[in-house]
């Protein structure tokens, strides 16, 4: 996979577009069959897991190239680089992700794009979106995103809500208009009791989307798994996994 340096979130890719596409088409089937292979280890049907490809950093020729290769979600994390992706890409069929941590300002411009936003972690964020969702004439389906390494009471490192706070989070959300309580997303610890154990993160947050579903049983969507611990999230029972390096490549830099 090469290092791609100069192509900015919403520009085109430099290089031939035969060769990227073939490149990306590559990575695809790589994914595909590792994704797979994680079924049938599993005893799980392929069709039960949804491949979310993070195209973060990546150009919107990217994206035009993997919507014509069959990829129908697609995920960003900041969103000075996803809305003018989205706005370029606005004729495909696509679901937009919205992954990253989500300040109450940027709110608005995401709600016009994000068919679902995975990283909802406190009460003032449901309030932004769901004031957003309205205006907008647009129903927002959410995640909550669960940190496994926060406190009782806390939120994690890397944004995310204790497992304490998942039920009065999702309350809050399933009563505010415009919203959609869809399940919970985590990223794999980097501290804490589940930091480098990542099926044993997996497992928990599955055991954490049950007890959410008791309240509310439509909630079933598990976001869990990157480019490298996809096959544990397959292994725990995750719906969704996010994977961008495995597909694109090695992330370039930013300025």
């Amino acid at each position: 996979m090469t290092d791609r340096t100069t192509d900015t979130a919403d520009g085109m890719d430099p290089r031939d577009p035969a060769e990227r596409k073939a490149e990306l088409a590559a990575n695809l089937a790589e994914v595909e069959e590792r994704i797979a292979a994680a079924c049938t280890a599993a005893g799980r049907a392929r069709d039960e897991v949804t491949l979310i490809v993070v195209t973060k950093t990546f150009p919107a020729s990217d994206v035009r190239h993997l919507a014509e290769l069959g990829v129908r979600h697609v995920a960003e994390n900041r969103d000075q680089d996803a809305a003018p992706k989205a706005a370029a890409c606005a004729d495909l069929d696509l679901h937009w992700h919205f992954v990253g941590q989500l300040q109450t300002n940027k709110v608005r411009s995401v709600v016009g794009y994000a068919d679902v936003v995975q990283s909802v972690d406190r009460a003032k964020l449901v309030t932004s979106l769901s004031a957003a969702a309205v205006r907008a004439e647009r129903e927002v389906g959410c995640l909550i995103q669960v940190a496994l390494d926060a406190e009782v009471g806390g939120r994690g490192d890397r944004g995310g809500v204790a497992p304490d706070g998942i039920e009065e989070l999702a309350a809050l959300v399933a009563e505010s208009p415009g919203l959609r309580i869809d399940g919970l997303m985590t990223v794999a610890p980097l501290a804490g009791p589940y930091a480098g154990e990542q099926l044993k993160a997996f497992k928990r947050l599955m055991d954490l989307s049950t007890d959410l579903r008791r309240a509310h049983p439509a909630a079933n969507m598990v976001s869990a798994g990157m480019s490298a611990d996809l096959e544990q999230a397959v292994a725990a029972g995750a719906t969704h996994v996010r994977v961008g390096t495995a597909v694109l490549g090695v992330r370039p830099r930013l300025g």
